[in-house]
């Protein structure tokens, strides 16, 4: 069915235009002056799909996609440079370069909780490093997938690069071709289907999924501030964030202390906009029944939900267990269920025995303890004393290992990510040592000595 897009891109590709690097800054800021025209649109789009705010959808989506655009026009020219790299003396005359080479015709299914930063964020990598795309807006948000595909027609040739909005099918269909690199965001189910079938054509794929990612706190942590950071970061988006925190693993000495908290700044940041109809919704019905499925136990502070609007209120659960409901899955919503210990080496167990999270967060003002957890626990990426700020940082990689994903993007990592490394070793014809060859045995006493 997209047959014929597919080998338009390719030929427009194998043309080499994309791979001046001039070519590539003017096709960033093209996609930053097109972004800008429709940001208007982009915000009306975003509410209309679940009730997103100005100020958040700024912060979470379309600043994000600014300062990625800007940050990587400023040092891109640097990253496409040939690099140079030291020969062993063995290969005496010759010199060893790594050459920067994009892919090619590339694949971008992004997800819908956060549906624009998700959609450009890799796109801007994949632009970077000389590629052509081939955009999958999610169906759930087709507000904002219908302001993508304006930017995306308004600021370039569908030969380079194209939005194609549509559902499962049209990720079926796209998947049968023989892209060279593709890039998935979402869950880990679909993340599986996407690696079965970039195997068929040996396709390289970075797929960032998500995960029950941990908040562990324990005894010396600031607990105020603890309280403080989880909250936002579980709750902003409706909870609908893939690093956000999925339960809280606290010290049983100060859980008391950390809920007290919690429970005020919950009521806090986001009382009056559940009141006034003002907090982001669940992105449709099926997400909503499921969450609201999770919320029974020992509900300490929200818990109420209204179908008619897909609202759910921020909503905390003591004395869960990993037994609960809500620690099946990942919970992708404004649910947090909070866990105690007494042994954070016990903890580390617990939280070891899941499956690789994509992010992790431990709360402690002992430097060895967080040390123990980061070097303990195999997981993507996180913080120490915070929740997903690590993400505003282009110099830090993002991504997952195992169940989370494989692969990292964001600043330089999304350039390498869409780049192949040409290895290549230049010899020199100026002389030429007979003792390389078959009938000279003093080439393998040579590097005998060497590589011993």
């Amino acid at each position: 069915m997209y047959e014929s897009l597919f080998n338009r891109q390719r030929q427009f590709y194998q043309s080499e235009s994309t791979r001046s690097i001039p070519f590539r800054i003017n096709a960033l800021k093209q996609l930053k002056r097109s972004i800008q025209y429709y940001e208007a649109a982009l915000l009306d789009a975003m509410k209309e799909d679940f009730n997103k705010g100005e100020a958040e959808a700024y912060l979470t989506e379309i600043g994000y996609a600014y300062n990625d655009i800007n940050f990587t026009i400023k040092h891109l020219k640097v990253w496409a440079e040939t690099e140079k790299v030291k020969t062993p003396v063995t290969h005496i005359g010759s010199t060893s370069r790594i050459y920067k080479e994009p892919y090619g015709v590339t694949l971008i299914i992004a997800p819908w909780n956060y549906p624009f930063n998700l959609t450009v964020a890799p796109l801007i990598g994949a632009i970077s490093a000389g590629n052509t795309a081939i955009l999958k807006p999610s169906e759930h948000t087709p507000a904002v997938s219908r302001v993508i595909s304006d930017i995306i027609s308004f600021a370039f040739p569908e030969k380079y690069i194209t939005a194609v909005e549509g559902g499962i099918e049209t990720n079926q269909s796209l998947l049968t071709l023989p892209f060279n690199y593709i890039f998935y965001t979402g869950s880990s189910h679909v993340g599986r289907i996407v690696m079965e079938s970039a195997a068929q054509h040996l396709t390289p794929v970075t797929l960032e999924l998500g995960g029950k990612s941990p908040a562990i706190v324990t005894r010396n942590a600031d607990v105020k501030l603890a309280a403080k950071r989880i909250v936002w970061g579980k709750f902003i988006n409706a909870g609908q964030t893939c690093v956000a925190p999925d339960f809280v693993y606290a010290d049983a000495s100060i859980k008391e202390e950390l809920l007290r908290h919690m429970k005020y700044y919950a009521h806090k940041f986001y009382e009056e906009d559940v009141r006034d109809g003002k907090y982001m919704r669940i992105v449709n019905q099926k997400h909503f029944e499921r969450i609201g499925a999770l919320i029974h136990g020992d509900v300490v502070h929200g818990g109420h939900t209204d179908p008619s609007t897909l609202t759910i209120e921020p909503t905390i659960i003591d004395n869960a267990d990993f037994g609960h409901d809500a620690m099946q899955e990942e919970i992708f919503g404004p649910v947090l269920p909070v866990l105690s210990f007494t042994s954070l080496d016990k903890a580390i167990l617990d939280v070891r025995d899941l499956p690789d999270p994509l992010a992790l967060y431990v709360f402690t003002d002992k430097k060895s303890e967080a040390a123990s957890v980061i070097k303990a626990v195999p997981f993507g990426g996180g913080a120490v004393n915070d929740t997903i700020f690590h993400l505003a940082n282009p110099h830090l990689p993002f991504g997952g290992r195992g169940n989370s994903g494989m692969g990292k993007y964001h600043g330089k990592y999304s350039f390498d990510t869409f780049t192949h490394e040409k290895s290549i070793l230049h010899q020199t014809t100026c002389f030429d040592f007979p003792f390389r060859y078959p009938d000279a045995k003093l080439f393998a006493k040579m590097l005998k000595y060497f590589w011993k």
